[in-house]
């Protein structure tokens, strides 16, 4: 069985493109330490894992079933890929450039629990505004800085 310790590390950023596919690969470490009870405070199935896994048509438990059996990432990766070359390139890259993009809606309960993470991470980054820029920041990632916009 593969290892991934989510309690002592992080999975990977939001940004890394599995199979091309960004927040793929941080699904994949998210359902392979919860495969093994060391998922930390990470949560396998989250939003942001149902909007990839929603994007290339995959059920989330039928990835976590192969992650569970998967002796190597190279076995996962070998059952999602047909689901992502159902995918254009052109689908595939516009789908990055959305999910990349994609904040938490202005006067919600997700913004609330947003700025209280950033809050606590950096008060003075009022230029992210984007969940993987906050997961990032959150994880000790360079987030280069922008110029602030909303949030």
């Amino acid at each position: 069985m593969l290892k991934r310790d989510l309690t002592t590390s992080y999975p990977r950023s939001v940004r890394h493109q599995t199979l091309g596919v960004v927040q793929l690969g941080r699904a994949i470490d998210k359902g392979i330490a919860l495969a093994n009870g060391l998922q930390g405070e990470y949560n396998y199935d989250c939003p942001m894992d149902k909007g990839v896994f929603d994007f290339l048509g995959v059920d989330g438990n039928a990835v976590l079933d192969v992650i569970k059996k998967a002796q190597s990432e190279s076995e996962i990766e070998a059952y999602l890929k047909p689901f992502v070359d159902k995918k254009t390139p052109q689908q595939i890259q516009g789908f990055n450039a959305e999910f990349l993009k994609h904040g938490p809606d202005p006067g919600s309960d997700a913004e609330k629990y947003f700025l209280d993470i950033r809050n606590q991470a950096a008060p003075d980054r009022t230029d992210v505004t984007t969940w993987p820029d906050l997961l990032d920041l959150d994880e000790k990632r360079d987030v280069p800085r922008r110029v602030a916009v909303g949030v």
